[in-house]
């Protein structure tokens, strides 16, 4: 690892090789180096038990043709401990040049700073667009009738919209300047009507631009592609936000239809051109209003593969989607940008389970899975639903699925990922 960062505080593996990156997708060795950050709270328990189970379907897969070198980086509370900030340049650093890292649970820091881990991870290495695969493995409790039948991967962007962190508190100074220069903009626009803003508010900005809108959709059609997937719907709030929401619509039914002509038919064009009866081999690009789309995949979830989402809405429809198949206890995410990737379970860090031995490490679990999927390591993750489809459908599982589940075992975090492990 002799051409690694010179990090301050930390060292790194002296075997392994980086990943690195052609036209925003990886380029992967077989010994790469992966820095994980082991998260807050009850992250510690979880982490140990995921990366055994990643261990153990790595040298099932590949015999020891390839391996892992793990590279522990650190932010959130074990951060700020060691070194008095949550998210050291180190981490940064690591993050960039290895490509790839997976996380646990981070803490929130309380007042001013960061407001939160996740986002400044994903805007400080620019990790676009989140996904949010949701899908239902055999003997999880649900409240759905039909839970088989939620299938969805959520792709959510990640930089922009209400999350992008341009806010003023109310009555300061700033805000009162944004108030009154946006009310001088108000009293000259006729299309307008006489709004005007209140003295008092506190105020947001949306942004929403053409070229982040497109990068997102541009990735989420080549994972469509790649993965077969036949449906993309764009989500949206068009019909009351027309030149944020409405414009990010239009922007990605643009980019679908000139850069992926060959591949998509809209709903449209399903019905003008083709009776509704959708060509072989084509994915069909449709739009649905977010309210709508949130009870369509509540009550006709098997109609809907792929959601293409701003910040906010795909937040939301992610969690909510979540819910109708286990919750966020197995809930995995992904943060991917064109030369950087980071794994995280989605859910909070319970701190007062944590060192309990107690909690289901299935988010962290199957955020591997998608990590070796994003690696080209399919066979490792195939190996890691077994595990985890296997040890739930024995009924060899922790509290939270064994107090809904008649005759099941109750196990421990660390026994969990047993569980797993044998069932590979």
């Amino acid at each position: 690892m002799t051409d690694a960062p010179k990090f301050k505080d930390l060292k790194a593996p002296a075997e392994g090789q980086r990943i690195t990156f052609k036209d925003g997708e990886p380029i992967v060795p077989d010994n790469p180096v992966i820095p994980y950050i082991e998260g807050d709270g009850t992250g510690r328990d979880i982490w140990k038990a995921s990366v055994r189970v990643f261990d153990a379907a790595i040298k099932k897969a590949y015999g020891g043709k390839r391996k892992v070198h793990w590279f522990e980086v650190y932010a959130g509370e074990k951060a700020n401990e060691k070194y008095s900030t949550w998210l050291p340049d180190d981490t940064l650093e690591a993050i960039k040049y290895f490509g790839v890292a997976i996380k646990g649970p981070l803490t929130t820091p309380v007042g001013g700073g960061i407001r939160s881990l996740n986002v400044a991870l994903r805007q400080l290495l620019d990790l676009y667009s989140c996904q949010r695969p949701v899908r239902y493995f055999e003997g999880v409790p649900s409240p759905m009738k039909d839970p088989k039948d939620v299938n969805i991967i959520i792709f959510r962007e990640n930089t922009e919209d209400v999350y992008s962190g341009i806010e003023w508190k109310a009555d300061t100074p700033e805000a009162k300047k944004v108030i009154e220069a946006l009310n001088a903009v108000l009293a000259g626009d006729p299309s307008t009507k006489g709004k005007k803003l209140p003295e008092g508010a506190g105020i947001g900005i949306k942004p929403v631009t053409k070229f982040k809108s497109q990068r997102h959709m541009r990735r989420a059609m080549r994972y469509a592609i790649k993965h077969n997937i036949p449906d993309v719907a764009i989500i949206h709030k068009g019909n009351i936000m027309k030149y944020t929401e409405g414009a990010f619509r239009d922007w990605c039914y643009e980019l679908a239809t000139t850069e992926f002509r060959d591949h998509v038919v809209t709903e449209d064009e399903l019905w003008s051109k083709h009776d509704g009866k959708m060509p072989a081999g084509k994915i069909l690009v449709k739009d649905r209003i977010a309210d709508s789309a949130f009870q369509q995949i509540l009550l006709r979830p098997a109609e809907y593969r792929m959601l293409v989402t701003m910040n906010l809405n795909g937040d939301y429809l992610s969690d909510a989607a979540a819910a109708q198949v286990g919750g966020l206890g197995i809930a995995p995410g992904a943060n991917i940008g064109d030369n950087a990737a980071v794994f995280e379970a989605t859910h909070g860090t319970a701190p007062k389970y944590a060192d309990k031995n107690v909690i289901n490490p299935g988010a962290v679990v199957l955020s591997g899975a998608m990590m070796f999927e994003w690696m080209g390591w399919t066979e490792a993750r195939d190996l890691v639903y077994k595990g985890l489809q296997g040890a739930i459908r024995a009924k060899t599982v922790t509290y939270d699925f064994e107090r809904q589940i008649p005759g099941a075992t109750k196990l421990g975090t660390a026994e969990f990922g047993d569980a797993m492990i044998g069932q590979m």
